[in-house]
């Protein structure tokens, strides 16, 4: 006899090409007798625009929901924001890629039957990826103030640079005179981060890295800290304003607030295939070290 399992079911929507992977997804989940649960703007989504005929289900209006696994059709963009909804309920996510690169979904969409069969028989391996907390001390931030790739500061606009005052553990490292400096979590070294010359981190390195964006010193290069650090900013700028970003969440702020980033006390968990190394990922995904000389 098959265990129950419950799932909760998450997307955008914007991807209309999602439709066969979520109907054998409900077909694989009725057929296990399974539990659902799916968000209520991407069940309306689902309902109305897509015309499926979705199985029993609960639907939710907010992040209080419980579940064995959550399901993420979609891009490293949804999966961002699964992460972000699962927050630190410790569920694990099994990424179901129906974007584009999906460098965090482990799955395409043809695998899901394997998948889910999967998930029912144990055979799959979690990884637990560090997030990052901001906080700060004249002001509240963000209502949901975690990263799981990157914390972005930015010049509010495209005229000046801005100054980012530097300290880590109270210790004054430099002032960055940049257009912003990404803080990243080694999830996040394939991400944002990598696009302006970061390093690529393994996940599991226990590490922060601090990478500036377009600096007007040439001598200012990435560096990679322990993850027991706290940085420590303050930024000045000429509009007297800057925005800060959490995986692609912007909000403008006013310079001089002290920023302080840390490793949050809870961790996202991933689901992967046994056979699925972080290399050949990078391999595939991305053509890491791929010569087309030849």
């Amino acid at each position: 006899m098959n265990k129950k399992l419950k799932f909760a079911l998450f997307g955008n929507v914007y991807q209309e090409r999602k439709s066969a992977a979520v109907q054998k997804f409900f077909a694989i989940a009725s057929e296990r007798n399974a539990d659902i649960v799916i968000p209520e703007q991407f069940f309306l989504f689902l309902r109305d625009n897509l015309k499926i005929n979705i199985p029993k289900c609960e639907v939710i209006k907010d992040d209080n929901f419980t579940a064995d696994f959550a399901i993420c059709m979609g891009g490293d963009g949804t999966f961002l924001d699964v992460a972000s909804r699962v927050g630190n309920k410790e569920i694990p996510i099994v990424g179901i890629n129906t974007g584009r690169l999906g460098f965090l979904a482990s799955f395409a969409p043809e695998q899901i039957e394997a998948a889910i069969e999967d998930l029912y028989k144990g055979n799959f391996t979690i990884e637990k990826r560090s997030v990052l907390h901001l906080s700060c001390d004249e002001m509240d931030l963000a209502d949901y103030p975690f990263a799981l790739n990157e914390v972005a500061i930015s010049k509010h606009d495209i005229s000046s640079m801005i100054s980012i005052h530097t300290s880590i553990n109270d210790e004054y490292l430099t002032t960055y005179q940049a257009d912003g400096l990404i803080i990243g979590t080694p999830t996040g070294s394939t991400a944002y981060s990598l696009s302006v010359g970061g390093p690529i981190i393994v996940p599991q390195s226990n590490t922060i890295s601090l990478t500036p964006v377009a600096p007007h010193s040439l001598n200012m290069r990435p560096i990679v800290l322990t993850d027991n650090s706290e940085i420590t900013l303050r930024v000045e700028s000429r509009s007297k304003r800057f925005l800060i970003s959490l995986d692609g969440r912007s909000a403008s702020y006013p310079e001089n607030i002290h920023l302080r980033i840390r490793k949050a006390p809870y961790m996202v968990n991933v689901v992967v295939r046994p056979e699925q190394s972080f290399f050949s990922t990078l391999r595939k995904k991305m053509m890491w070290g791929a010569d087309k000389r030849g």
